[in-house]
Parts: structure tokens; C-alpha cells; sequence
């Protein structure tokens, strides 16, 4: 398991996931977690989480792996594992899961709307994917020291991405847009995330104080009302989750309708292909094949449309 201790972002998919396993059979002898156990906790995360089936389906074959490794180590005997396989995957009508659906790209205005609503680090993030149309797992781990400077367009080489284990190679180029939006964040080592969720909670504790009406004579002490226990706190860095909550919460806050990270990237691909050609969109986005790249380029429907009103 230890290449998936370094993957960060798939780190973070078994993190979230053993800890639902362990908070409904934490006591449970790992030997005697079977397929009914299985069924239970994939149930469980039918009703509380927001995942669709699909996703939900490679959550379960994640917690399958985990008992594989677990088996080839000798931890848990074979026939555990060979148990958890005999659970299938759930099927499309046949559950009460939702359906993913098709990933539109996001329209600028919604984007816009937005990011009055962010935090300096979220927004930046926002504004260097729109631009590059980098994945949300590879803004969440950027780093200086992955920048090379030396030229007018900037290289971003990921520590780590989708493809890696195919032996694929990720370079994000950063124009002069994507400079100026990563500037403010450089001044920093090295080695430490670009954006910071500590660094964004400081910020607008300090945001809000400075607004503070009431005199530091009366009520209460700054940080003095903070919980002691918090159930979520700030991290070194942002997951691709927290950086989907954080757009989310302010989707609501600018009353637009909901959008992810990833319509980001899908709106890019849009743009580029319609601008540049499907090649040039293909070489942006790091896709292998014009195929996958057709996958996230949705048709520009005014391209359509004057095509149509010319042609007849």
C-alpha cells in the first residue's frame, strides 16, 4: 500500500474510506469482515454520502484492495478476500444510488459569480485551472519547487497524477495568466504547498476581527470561541474534497447552481479545442489520444449553430 500512502489524492480516498469502515466495525476481527459487511458499509455510504454509483463502485474495489494487500500479506487469511470479490458492483436501475450523468463544463458566469465568495487561496486555484485546465488534483498539490521558472512559459511538473503508474509524463504550462494568479503564493520554501488551507483560515479569522464592531473590552476574547474538539480542521494542503466543498458552499452563498473542479477542466477543453483544434486541446490536458479529449470538449453549440444557419 505504500504507492498509495504517496499518491496523495487516492490517499485521501482510503483515508475517508477505512474510517467509515472502522466507525460501524471498528471492534470487528478484520478476518471476519465478509461480504455482508461489505454490502453494509457500501449501503451505509448510499444513504449518507453524496457519491454517485459509479463512484461508489470504485470505493467498494478500493476497500476490496485493501483486504487483498491484507491477504498477500498474510494478515487475514485468502478466503476473506476471496469473499469481499463475490459482492458485485451495483448496476445501473437497481439501486437507490444516483447516477453521475454526463460532466458539462461550467459557464464563465457561474465561475464569475463565484469568487466573490472564496478565499484568496480557493479563488486562485479556481482562476489557474480555468487557464490551464489542469486537474483539481493537481492544483491541490502544487508546489514552488515543481515550477520551473527558467523560461517565459512556465513548466508545472506534478510530484504526483492520474497516469503516473502508466509511465505517462504531466507537464502543465502556465502563460502569463497562470503566472500572475501564482505569484502571490511563490514567496515560500520550496517544498510546502502553494495554497494552504491554514494560511486561508488565518486570513479570514483576521478578516473578520478586523470587521469586529463590539470592543475587545466586552464579549469575547478573540479565539476564545473557537471548539475545542473540532470535527474537520485545517490542513498543509488542500484535497481535491475540501477544494469541491469550498466551491460548493460558495455556489450557494452567490445562489448559482452547483459546479465542481472538474467543469472546469471540461470547459477548458471546450475552449481550446474551439480555438486551437483538438490537438492543440489534446497536448494541454495531458490526454494520451484525441479520443479523451473529444470525452471532455463538449460541442460549441454557436460554432453549431452558424455552421447550420450557413450550410442549410
Amino acid at each position: 500500500m505504500s504507492y498509495y500512502a504517496s499518491s496523495r489524492n487516492e490517499g485521501d480516498h482510503y483515508a475517508t474510506l477505512l474510517g467509515i469502515v472502522c466507525s460501524l466495525y471498528g471492534t470487528t476481527p478484520a478476518a471476519s469482515f465478509g461480504p455482508l459487511a461489505l454490502k453494509a458499509v457500501r449501503e451505509h455510504m448510499v444513504d449518507s454520502q453524496r457519491w454517485n454509483r459509479e463512484t461508489l463502485n470504485g470505493h467498494v474495489g478500493r476497500i476490496k484492495r485493501v483486504f487483498k494487500w491484507a491477504a498477500s500479506n498474510e494478515l487475514v487469511p485468502p478466503s476473506v478476500f476471496h469473499g469481499l470479490e463475490t459482492v458485485a458492483g451495483l448496476r445501473r436501475g437497481r439501486t437507490t444510488a444516483r447516477e453521475g450523468g454526463r460532466i458539462l463544463p461550467v459557464s464563465e458566469e457561474h465561475v464569475d459569480a463565484v469568487l466573490p465568495h472564496l478565499s484568496r487561496q480557493v479563488r486562485a486555484m479556481v482562476e489557474f485551472q480555468r487557464v490551464t485546465g489542469c486537474r483539481p488534483g493537481e492544483i491541490v498539490i502544487l508546489r514552488p519547487g515543481d515550477i520551473d521558472r527558467t523560461a517565459d512559459v512556465w513548466v508545472y511538473t506534478p510530484a504526483t497524477h492520474k497516469n503516473a503508474h502508466r509511465g505517462h509524463s504531466r507537464r502543465i504550462y502556465c502563460g502569463p495568466q497562470a503566472q500572475d494568479v501564482l505569484r502571490p503564493f511563490l514567496l515560500r520554501p520550496t517544498d510546502e504547498y502553494t495554497f494552504s488551507p491554514v494560511e486561508a483560515e488565518r486570513e479570514r479569522r483576521e478578516t473578520r476581527h478586523a470587521a469586529r464592531v463590539t470592543p475587545l473590552s466586552t464579549g469575547n476574547v478573540p479565539g476564545s470561541n473557537r471548539t475545542k474538539h473540532p470535527k474537520r480542521t485545517a490542513g498543509t494542503h488542500y484535497t481535491t474534497s475540501s477544494y469541491a466543498r469550498a466551491i460548493r458552499t460558495a455556489c450557494k452563498a452567490s445562489e448559482v447552481p452547483h459546479w465542481s473542479p472538474n467543469q472546469l477542466r471540461h470547459a477548458v477543453a471546450t475552449r481550446l479545442r474551439r480555438d486551437y483544434g483538438i490537438e492543440a486541446a489534446r497536448v494541454a490536458l495531458g490526454h494520451s489520444d484525441a479520443g479523451t479529449t473529444q470525452i471532455y470538449a463538449e460541442v460549441d453549440e454557436q460554432l453549431a449553430r452558424k455552421v447550420a444557419a450557413e450550410v442549410g
